[in-house]
This record gives structure tokens, sequence and C-alpha cells, in this order.
């Protein structure tokens, strides 16, 4: 027996929980990058920034989109309805957690939310973890997904999924890690809480999982409601940060390269 044929007979949930240990561990290898070093090439850093928005973008339409307006056909509401509807809740809902949950992004000075006196380096890790819980969502919605017997949703695909997470979750670890060596905290410390903003993610998935089994009504809108709050991370984070150098051109290369890795790994497995 393949490993994929031993993971496909895994309960959803727990098939869910072992993809996102793995992009949390894909986080933790980017994060214990400090102990190489306090700086990485900027050029570098926002070429990987750029591929990790391109791989969320393709994912948001190949690994959940479009199973959701597969779900939806043939039911009594439009088949574009629940997939525009989750969606924009996705977005919404995020940007209302955006706008009150204190955080910081990574390059700027001034916190965003509800007035706090945590210091910088927790309002950085908050908004890391808060960008990080929709990934874990999306690959727990597809494995919760793969159990209804469609086409554009299977365990492949969600494996697919769940290694282009893990893959654009290194330079994501990076992200957060190298700014706190930067200023000065610890190799040791720099790690723990670029690892940490990930951990996240498991809970997430667990929780994407069990909810799409346990209310299938819940599935086409749950999908797109992921790719949305993916969609609202990319455009309003990780394509900013990636620009903020100045590196626009190598950046958009990034999005290009991982939008195809993406869409050839949803392709070719899912």
């Amino acid at each position: 027996m393949s490993i994929i044929e031993a993971f496909s007979n895994l309960n959803p949930i727990m098939q869910a929980l072992l993809a996102t240990l793995f992009t949390w561990f894909m986080t933790a290898l980017g994060a214990a990058t400090v102990f190489v070093g306090r700086e990485l090439n900027q050029k570098i850093l926002d070429w990987l920034l750029g591929f990790a928005g391109g791989v969320m973008i393709a994912a948001s339409y190949w690994s959940l989109l479009a199973p959701a307006i597969e779900i939806s056909e043939g039911r009594d509401l439009p088949a574009w309805l629940p997939a525009l509807a989750g969606f924009l809740f996705g977005g919404i809902f995020l940007r209302g957690v955006d706008y009150l949950l204190p955080h910081m992004h990574i390059g700027e000075d001034k916190p965003e939310g509800i007035k706090t006196t945590w210091q910088r380096t927790t309002l950085l890790i908050v908004a890391i973890t808060l960008h990080n819980f929709p990934e874990g969502l999306a690959v727990g919605v597809a494995f919760g997904a793969a159990v209804q017997g469609l086409e554009t949703a299977t365990v492949t695909g969600a494996i697919a999924l769940a290694i282009g997470i893990g893959i654009q979750n290194f330079p994501e670890g990076i992200a957060v890690s190298m700014p706190l060596r930067r200023i000065g905290t610890s190799p040791l410390k720099s790690f723990w809480y670029g690892q940490l903003s990930a951990i996240v993610e498991p809970i997430a998935g667990v929780l994407g999982a069990a909810v799409v089994i346990w209310a299938r009504a819940m599935l086409p809108y749950a999908l797109a409601f992921a790719a949305g709050a993916m969609i609202f991370v990319v455009v309003e984070d990780l394509i900013p940060e990636s620009h903020r150098a100045g590196h626009v051109d190598l950046a958009t290369t990034g999005v290009m390269v991982g939008f195809a890795v993406m869409m050839v790994l949803d392709v070719a497995f899912g």
C-alpha cells in the first residue's frame, strides 16, 4: 500500500490534522533560518513573498472556488451564488477581524486594530497568525470536501493544496523570524515566535474539516469562504510587503511562478 493510499484511508479530520502539521512544520523550517544569520537578501525575500501570494491565488480557485461551484450545480440556487456569498464573506470576515484585533504588519511602525499595550513583537506575531488561519482552514475544508465524491475535490487534490500551502509557508516563517532577529531578539526566541505564528493552522484545519463533514450543506460556502479569506491576505499583506522595497518586477515574477506551481500541483494530482 502506498503512502497516499494509506493516507486516503484515514478519517478526514485526521487527514486535515496531519496535513496542517506539515504546513506548520514548513513555517518552522523557514523560521529556523535565523540560526544561520540575521539577514536575508531583500530581493530573495520579496520574490519568495510574491511566490507565496501566487500559490494562494491559484489555490483559491483550483482547490476551493472550482469545487464550490461544482457542488452547487443542479441545486435550487444558481451555481455561482454560494461561491460568491462565501467568497465575499471570507474577505469581509477577515477585514472585520483585521480592523478589531490589535496587530502590526512587518515593515510598519503603526499598530492596527483596537489600542493596546501589547509589545511590538506580540503585534507582529498576531498579524501573521491572523493571516495563517485561512490557510489552515482551506486545507481542512479541502479534506472535508474530498469525502463528497466530487470530481474536482479529491484527497490527492487536498494533499496537493497542503503541499502548496506548505511551500509558501517557508518564506512566511522567514518573514516573521528575520525581522525579530534584526531588532536584537535572540535566535531561539525569533525561531520560537516564527513557528508559533503557524500553530493556528492545525486548529483551523481540524475545525474546517469537522464543519463541512457535520454540516454538508455548508460545504460550498466554506470552500469559498476560505478562498475569499486567502485572497484578502494576498492583496492586503503579501503583495504590498513584497513591493515595499521597490522590487516590483521581481515580486511579480514570484507571483507568476507561484501560481504556475500551484496550478500544476492541483491539476496533476487533483
